[in-house]
């Protein structure tokens, strides 16, 4: 069973609006139960436990409020594959900055005015019922990547 680019392409603008949103229980609906996860950094991590951790910080906004803005994204019907290039922006100002870790929060006020962004693009697996198999993101979080957002 072949999942259609159209299904794919409204999961993926799902996916990305409850990272918004957001929401942790509605992101983790869309993997499946085995789901592979490549950080931009740091090992792959294998299933729902280990996927949910690795994102529970982001939600509890240890990084401030952040965002992802989709620029482009490619989807492959037969192969049930999609990528998205993004910008992923932290506004760690005002009351979106109070549950940051401290010197994220004051570094990146005092260097970008609180609001900085990076880039970089994230391949997907699905398997046929349209659940995430794989998430592999690439992207550099280290400095001087960040620039200040608008």
């Amino acid at each position: 069973m072949t999942v259609g680019s159209t299904d794919l392409g409204q999961t993926i603008n799902a996916f990305v609006a409850s990272f918004n949103n957001p929401d942790l229980d509605r992101v983790m609906s869309f993997f499946a139960e085995d789901a592979r996860y490549l950080p931009g950094r740091g090992p792959e991590l294998r299933g729902l436990p280990a996927i949910r951790a690795a994102f529970a910080p982001q939600f509890a906004g240890r990084y401030g409020a952040m965002t992802f803005d989709v620029y482009d994204r490619v989807i492959d019907e037969s192969r049930a594959r999609a990528t998205i290039r993004w910008a992923c922006r932290l506004d760690l100002t005002g009351e979106h900055g109070k549950r940051a870790i401290p010197p994220l929060r004051w570094f990146a006020r005092l260097r970008y005015g609180g609001r900085v962004q990076w880039h970089g693009l994230d391949v997907f697996h699905f398997d046929a019922t349209g659940k995430i198999t794989g998430k592999f993101t690439y992207a550099t979080f280290r400095l001087p990547i960040w620039e200040r957002a608008s």
